[in-house]
């Protein structure tokens, strides 16, 4: 929606690596009146291109892409099309997360739980400069601390949660085997954990993953 014609679509772009989901979620915003959906992206390259190219009014970005995670995306964005605002829709929400967003200049974060009728009235609100925040998480976010781990050590320590090996874990997460035993590490020793397991716990009471 520009400013010359209040009256005019707002343009929508997507950004989420699973291509099923990012394809439904399209076609759910395409049939809302006042939506254009103006493109798709699958990381945060080729979303913080988009972005530049179609200077859209909304950027739906998934939390988790490939080469790195939608909040990175949300920040180039801000530079590459100042008058873009970023709604996060995600599986992993977190209070770490959110509290991350919101310091980005984030407007909207949910779970992709949304539906289709919550999410397009969300991207219009976000649209018109207001916060949409799942108010569950809102709760969980005023009530935990500040998490001393960095996005992608809560994503490994959340993948290990179920006690799977470290190769599975590297498959999960996309990364090198030695890239999450470094990952684990460190979040271990950021909870003065005695092991993964320890560290999944103390995160997980405290609502970091």
């Amino acid at each position: 929606m520009t400013a010359s014609d209040p009256h005019a679509a707002l343009r929508v772009i997507l950004v989420d690596d699973e291509n099923l989901i990012r394809s439904a979620l399209a076609t759910m915003l395409s049939l809302e009146s006042g939506l254009e959906v103006r493109g798709e992206a699958a990381t945060v390259a080729d979303g913080a291109r988009l972005a530049e190219a179609e200077q859209p009014d909304v950027a739906v970005l998934d939390l988790q892409l490939p080469d790195g995670d939608g909040l990175e995306l949300a920040a180039r964005i801000a530079e590459l099309s100042p008058a873009t605002r970023c709604l996060v829709l995600t599986s992993h929400a977190r209070p770490g997360y959110l509290k991350r967003a919101l310091a980005q200049g984030v407007l909207g974060f949910l779970p992709k739980t949304t539906s289709a009728d919550q999410l397009a009235r969300a991207v219009r609100s976000v649209a018109a400069g207001r916060r949409v925040i799942d108010p569950e998480l809102a709760a969980e976010t005023i009530s935990s601390g500040d998490s001393p781990l960095t996005p992608r050590e809560a994503d490994v320590l959340e993948f290990a949660a179920d006690g799977a090996p470290i190769e599975q874990i590297a498959r999960r997460a996309h990364l090198a085997e030695g890239t999450v035993r470094n990952y684990l590490s460190s979040a271990q020793a950021k909870l003065q954990a005695a092991n993964r397991h320890e560290a999944v716990a103390l995160a997980r009471r405290q609502g970091w993953i």
